[in-house]
């Protein structure tokens, strides 16, 4: 490297004298003592003083906190931990500082640090350190230090103009928010090399600018409502930004439009202080900075970038900001061999081997294979797919760890530009791996993206015959330019009213986009109807003419769906260059029309729907209504049951003795579905639960809905992660039921067992009974009662509801509650006739007992009236539904409601329902109450039963010692018998009060405890139900050998342990002709 004669350093690039020797700091110059005489003490000694008062001041500060625990009677533990996080917040400040400062003087005397590092005294030293493909810009950095304090005074107008107005509308807490103080500071950013690539096509330009910025940057923040004041005094800012020059064309200023973004993720340091001093606490600081840089990389990150037109009426601006990618590049991780041994055992005198997994990067995208074991040559055999932005300039990176409990090992990496992939086309090699030992195999194939449909079959075909895990190879890739929406719905209370929430604003709108079971979304642009965000997305496709693409666009908080799209893919296959650039209906559920466009376009003219909702008193209302007006989407909700059935192949979590000892896991599930969350029980020590659960919730066929699943192993203190699955809601309604078994994501191995049923409400109650039934057989131990119907209320309108205190309307709301589920509706201020206009949903499980409660109230008023309807009155309804008028119980006040009923029919519970009216024995008739119980051969075993209506002509007339109802079967799948106690009838009273009955049951011939249960006992009634569920464990073959014998009994005292018997049943072996008893009354 030569230094160029010309170019000489000037006096500002020199911080320190020629003269002074290299390896010390410059020294400043010092001024001579020209003070003469004795001068005053006075003011010497004063500020002396001052000083010692003021360190004495600081450190008894310090007592402060021991003074207020002890005087507060705290433990002392509260003062030391106070004082580890004081020191850890010290330590992290005091890196943060030095690191800052460091930064800084390298900056400063980059020229001398390079001498000193390299031995070469400074007249060896070169101008700069250059490299083949790198120059160094000096001229550019005396540009940007030129400009840096103009820059810093359109910062300040920037920030006081656009983002604080911004961040003011954006939460009402923040309406005080402003800045106080913005400062560039004097240390510019600096440019430390330049790279120019030739351009790929003859109208760009493509600029690799390596920045470093340390500078004493200042912004201070506050919000004067709360008294919070934060900020940022130092950031370091590295990284290497691409810069873009597209299109050139024939026309000043030449340049089209400038693509800035960073190739890979910059590194960042930020010195807090205010409030946000506590992000610099340990644990909080790396959290922070990594925040700050998702943020960043969100907007400047690959593939994502910021576009500058320079131009007017510039085309495909779309086409700038969202290219296509370059190509797709297939990494298969197949295996590593040779790689070091990090497991130490007894304090490291037995030497282990390594639990090897590795993580694959490509920019952004990231990848964590599985974890191997006790291995030192690990074989993954797993393929990921990466889409490429940009080459040259994105590199593959796969780094190799050794799983351990607390911190994993580093055990080497390797890097390779993708640039290479492109040439090779295709590349199957053993890589060496850097700062480790050891090779890792890769095959990484380059993919290119084909304009037309023409080979698609023959990709397909292609694909079936790869090999691929932990997902599908892709046939395709989608990238959906979200550009804008127009005339979305304002949000009004009437709205927000489902969300308990009040006010009438612009909505926040933000998008969510899904392809099967892959969701993104865009940011929310806040207080508008029609928001701008110019985004783009990217899926990967395994066959798009099967697969759709689902749109919602809902609210910031997420709750509140503004409206939704789905598009089929296949309308792509046959669009000209497989693109649709259009604007899209966006479907609502208040009835209104949203455009929505997948790209810019001239927007067609759609109409608003011209219904709005009533608003106001009734005096300014149309003639009373006589039934109400619900929304045609009212009543559609079905129900999912949701079987969590048991798991196989769970990674061990527990671990003792320091890690040497290998235990179990503690397994739970958590389940999150449509706003609402459901947790299975803890299985001890097991990594092949069962848990066997039913949970169930109300669904709407709102297309992008997902059911997500994740297991948990239970600890003392933080839960560890066992793995997650997701199921497309749209999938299940669509096909009714799914039995599958689940592969769990971001693990090494395990699976979930899911059944899933779609349960749609049916007007009918002539089913009732036998979903009664159904749902007491198959109703788990450890499960909640199951729902039997679904009930949907509408709730209009109220009138003539009491005045407040005489002469003041009321602010009323109304309440409907089932059990323990409630719902409550917006407040309307200051009417006696208001309109609410809301509806919803409630699980009923025993639909001839319950009823709905409905509670009118005025906002600081208490009740105004009440209101319980039996849902006894809707199972003889004509199709379950009652619409009317209801008069509230306090005698004034009316409330105008539609309540109907769905019973829940399950068509894939495994329990056969069918009258037996064609059979010509019964168990009045046969004296075995079970026997001959069918093997079941299906591939998935199911519960076998036969059920007969409540007025079938085969029930047995009632005997002269009553009657004792109960159902018998053998559950194949569990391996279990199981009897299923209903209720009694018509039993003999033997003295002058009534019986405490009871029904215990024993298998014979063994008559010893472990074979006997009984119900519990019902106090002075002839008529007791049980309904109450009995297992015994037993395989098929010793249980058509059993016999069961049922007594009814009754307690003779409180003292007495005799027991009275008031009749039983008695089982006897046979054959049964191959069936299960039904259940029914059997005469005692």
């Amino acid at each position: 490297m030569e230094r160029s004669p010309g170019d000489r350093s000037s006096p500002v690039d020199q911080p320190y004298a020629p003269s002074d020797p290299p390896d010390q700091p410059p020294v400043a110059p010092t001024k001579p003592d020209q003070s003469s005489g004795n001068q005053p003490a006075g003011p010497g000694a004063a500020g002396e003083a001052l000083a010692v008062l003021t360190s004495f001041g600081r450190r008894l500060l310090v007592l402060v906190p021991v003074y207020l625990a002890g005087a507060m009677g705290l433990s002392v533990g509260f003062v030391l931990f106070g004082l580890a996080l004081y020191l850890g917040w010290r330590r992290v400040r005091e890196e943060k500082e030095r690191s800052l400062r460091v930064a800084q003087q390298l900056l400063e005397d980059e020229e001398r640090l390079t001498a000193k590092t390299l031995y070469m005294s400074q007249r060896e030293l070169p101008a700069w350190v250059s490299f083949p493909d790198v120059e160094k810009a000096e001229w550019l950095n005396k540009i940007v230090a030129q400009v840096w304090p103009f820059l810093g005074q359109y910062m300040e107008k920037l920030l006081a103009e656009t983002v604080a107005p911004a961040v003011r509308g954006s939460n009402p807490h923040l309406q005080t928010f402003t800045f106080t103080r913005v400062e560039l500071g004097e240390k510019p950013l600096r440019i430390l090399g330049v790279k120019v690539h030739p351009g790929q096509r003859k109208e760009q330009i493509l600029l690799d600018l390596n920045i470093s910025y340390v500078g004493d940057v200042q912004i201070d923040v506050e919000v004067k409502k709360y008294f919070c004041k934060a900020g940022v005094k130092g950031m370091q800012l590295h990284g290497v930004l691409r810069v873009i020059l597209e299109p050139l064309i024939g026309d000043l200023p030449i340049v089209g439009a400038v693509s800035m973004f960073f190739i890979r993720r910059p590194t960042l340091d930020i010195n807090w202080t205010g409030m946000t001093n506590l992000l610099d606490i340990p644990g909080l600081s790396s959290l922070s900075d990594t925040m700050i840089m998702d943020s960043i990389a969100a907007f400047l990150v690959l593939p994502n970038r910021l576009l500058v037109p320079l131009v007017p009426d510039l085309q495909d601006v779309a086409q700038l900001r969202s290219p296509l990618p370059r190509g797709i590049i297939r990494v298969h991780l197949l295996a590593a061999r040779g790689l070091s041994s990090k497991d130490k055992y007894v304090k490291g005198l037995i030497e282990g081997k390594s639990d090897p997994y590795a993580l694959v990067r490509v920019g952004t995208q990231a990848f964590c294979s599985r974890v191997i074991d006790e291995e030192l040559n690990p074989q993954w055999g797993e393929t990921y797919e990466v889409m490429v932005h940009e080459v040259p300039g994105q590199e593959i990176e796969v780094e190799v760890f050794d799983k351990d409990p607390d911190k994993d090992d580093f055990l080497g990496r390797m890097k390779l530009d993708v640039g290479k992939v492109l040439q090779a086309a295709v590349m199957d090699e053993w890589f060496p791996l850097q700062g480790g030992q050891g090779q890792v195999h890769l095959r990484l194939e380059w993919l290119s993206l084909l304009p037309d449909a023409e080979k698609l079959e023959q990709i397909l075909q292609w694909n079936r015959g790869v090999s691929s895990r932990p997902e599908p190879p892709s046939a395709a890739i989608l990238v959906v330019y979200l550009d804008r929406a127009q005339d979305l719905p304002v949000v009004t209370s009437e709205f927000y009213s489902l969300q308990l929430k009040k006010g009438n604003k612009e909505p926040n709108p933000m998008v969510q986009l899904s392809v099967q079971d892959v969701t993104q979304e865009s940011k929310a642009v806040y207080s508008t109807n029609s928001p701008v965000w110019e985004e783009a997305f990217r899926f990967f496709l395994q066959d798009p003419r099967s697969q759709e693409l689902d749109v919602q666009v809902k609210d910031d908080s997420r709750a509140l769906t503004l409206g939704a799209l789905t598009l089929p893919l296949a309308r792509l296959l046959t669009a000209p260059e497989l693109t649709l650039d259009q604007w899209f209906q966006v479907w609502s559920w208040r009835k209104c029309e949203v455009r929505f466009p997948a790209g810019p376009g001239t927007p067609e003219a759609w109409d608003l729907d011209n219904e709005s909702p009533q608003t106001g008193s009734s005096v300014d209302t149309p003639p009373r209504p006589s039934h109400t007006t619900p929304d045609s989407n009212f009543g559609t909700e079905n129900v999912l049951r949701i079987h969590v059935l048991e798991a196989q192949d769970l990674i061990a979590k527990d671990r003792f003795l320091g890690g040497l000892v290998k235990g179990k896991s503690d397994p739970y599930v958590k389940l999150k579905l449509a706003g609402r969350s459901f947790r299975s029980r803890v299985i001890r020590e097991d990594l092949n639960p069962h848990w066997n659960e039913v949970f169930e919730v109300i669904v709407t066929s709102i297309p992008g809905q997902e059911l997500e699943a994740e297991v948990f192993d239970k600890d003392l203190d933080k839960d560890d992660f066992l793995g997650r699955c997701k199921v497309s809601l749209t999938t299940v309604l669509n096909s009714g039921f799914l039995d599958e078994w689940l592969t769990l994501e971001d693990v090494p191995s395990g699976r979930l067992h899911l059944r899933l049923e779609r349960l749609t409400p049916r007007p009918t109650a002539a089913e009732l009974e036998e979903v009664l039934q159904v749902n007491s057989l198959i109703q788990t131990q450890k499960s909640a009662e199951l729902a039997a119907a679904l009930l949907s209320v509408y709730l209009e309108r109220a009138e003539d509801l009491p005045l407040r205190k005489g002469t003041k309307p009321p602010s009323p709301y109304a309440t409907l509650a089932v059990g323990e589920t409630s719902h409550k509706t917006k407040t309307v201020p200051q009417t006696s006739a208001p309109i609410w206009d809301e509806s919803a949903s409630f699980l009923i499980r025993k639909p001839n007992i319950e009823s709905l409660e409905l509670q009118v109230r005025g906002e600081g008023t208490g009740v105004l009236g009440s209101l319980s309807l039996p849902l006894s009155e809707l199972l003889v309804a004509d199709r379950l539904c009652l619409d009317r008028w209801f008069t509230l119980s306090s005698g004034q006040g009316q409330v105008l409601l539609r309540a109907q009923l769905g019973i829940l029919v399950s068509q894939h519970s495994g329990v056969e329902a069918h009258s037996h009216s064609h059979s010509s024995s019964s168990l009045s008739e046969e004296p075995e109450l079970w026997g001959g119980l069918p093997h079941v051969t299906s591939s998935a075993p199911e519960l076998r039963q036969r059920l007969t209506h409540g007025d079938s002509p085969q029930e047995a007339p009632a005997g002269p010692l009553g009657q004792v109802k109960l159902t018998v079967w053998y559950y194949s799948e569990e391996r279990k018998l199981v009897s299923m106690v209903h209720s009694c009838r018509a039993l003999r009273q033997n003295g002058r009060d009534p019986p405490d009955p009871y029904v215990s049951l024993l298998l014979l011939p063994d008559k010893n405890r472990g074979t006997k249960r009984k119900t519990s006992q019902k106090k002075r009634t002839l008529n007791p139900e049980f309904n109450e569920r009995f297992e015994w464990e037993l395989p098929l073959d010793e249980a058509l050998r059993r016999k069961l014998d049922v007594s009814v009994k009754s307690s003779s005292s409180f003292m007495s342990r005799e027991r009275e018997l008031l009749g039983k049943v008695r089982g006897q072996g046979g054959q049964g002709q191959g069936r299960v008893r039904s259940c029914q009354w059997q005469g005692l």
